[in-house]
């Protein structure tokens, strides 16, 4: 069944066509996700200069979407409190085609500063939002789960793949699954030593197609998660590790105006793709690359990590 007619039969959706994006008003370094994130690296020009590359690489990505026909809601950012990683979105909320909205809760104490309420009134206008899942409590406790940051939806199967790290409790994890009725998958996953950070640098899930670095899975949860994936009738593109370095991990599959698969990563991770993984991914979906060189090496995150999907029915 396609796209459109899977719209029309209100069955659950691996992808969709509309996105809010938020466009940082102080993005630089965090010094707080420093600490777990190793694809963060210091900075070396100055911090005007950070921030107008990073105005500019949001835009273009904004603009190459919209010209795709994806539905690309901006929501400015506000210039206090300064949020360094408000570019981020997809790691404090979710949006989700039951109306619900889920919040989550941050291991940075400067990025629960993103939560907005305003959002959610924004989006009130125009979409059905029948229940707030307020997850943030949890940070009481000091435990973590950060959004599709943390996990890697497989929608249409109800399984949500996890990398256990710092940043997401397996405990958490399992809370979010009876919640929205989702089986968990957890792992362990560790690059230069460190457990990932966010499952989604590593892995990606689409229509007909995902992407994975095996490599980077401990024990025989490498096999299990090859097989577990294989199992749902998908294309599974293997990734190396230094593939995932280049953030080729850490894209995101949409539908265009046309209601046609697009999948959508930084120039760099697009750069880094073999010409059989392009290949195999073109099967199934049109490539979109947009340069976030800035945003990767400052922020530790690429394009996957400037979308939240919004699932919501409209009112």
């Amino acid at each position: 069944m396609d796209f459109l007619l899977l719209l029309a039969a209100g069955m659950e959706r691996q992808t969709t066509s509309s996105i809010i994006m938020v466009r940082p008003a102080a993005f630089g370094s965090n010094v707080e996700t420093a600490a777990n994130n190793t694809f963060q690296h210091q900075p070396r020009a100055g911090e005007e200069e950070i921030s107008r590359n990073a105005l500019r690489e949001f835009d273009d990505l904004v603009d190459k979407l919209r010209n795709e026909g994806v539905d690309v809601l901006v929501v400015e950012d506000t210039p206090e409190p300064a949020k360094p990683d408000a570019v981020f979105p997809n790691n404090w909320i979710s949006f989700h085609s039951n109306g619900v909205v889920a919040t989550y809760p941050m291991y940075s104490e400067l990025r629960r500063q993103e939560r907005r309420r305003e959002l959610l009134d924004l989006l009130a206008e125009k979409y059905a939002i029948s229940k707030i899942m307020a997850l943030e409590d949890a940070e009481a406790q000091s435990l973590f789960l950060e959004g599709t940051g943390s996990m890697v939806l497989d929608r249409v199967n109800r399984v949500a793949y996890a990398c256990l790290s710092p940043r997401t409790s397996e405990s958490l994890l399992q809370k979010w699954c009876e919640l929205f009725g989702y089986t968990p998958f957890a792992f362990q996953a560790f690059l230069h030593g460190q457990a990932i950070y966010h499952t989604n640098v590593m892995m990606a899930i689409g229509d007909g197609v995902c992407v994975v670095c095996l490599d980077v899975v401990e024990g025989s949860r490498r096999e299990d998660l090859y097989q577990q994936l294989s199992s749902t009738g998908r294309d599974v593109v293997v990734l190396r590790t230094d593939q995932i370095n280049t953030f080729a991990g850490n894209m995101l599959a949409l539908r265009n105006g046309r209601g046609e698969q697009i999948m959508v990563m930084s120039a760099a991770a697009h750069a880094s793709l073999d010409d059989d993984q392009i290949a195999r991914i073109e099967k199934h979906a049109h490539i979109v690359s947009s340069d976030v060189h800035t945003i990767e090496q400052v922020g530790g995150g690429s394009v996957r990590c400037m979308i939240a999907e919004n699932f919501l029915p409209h009112i």
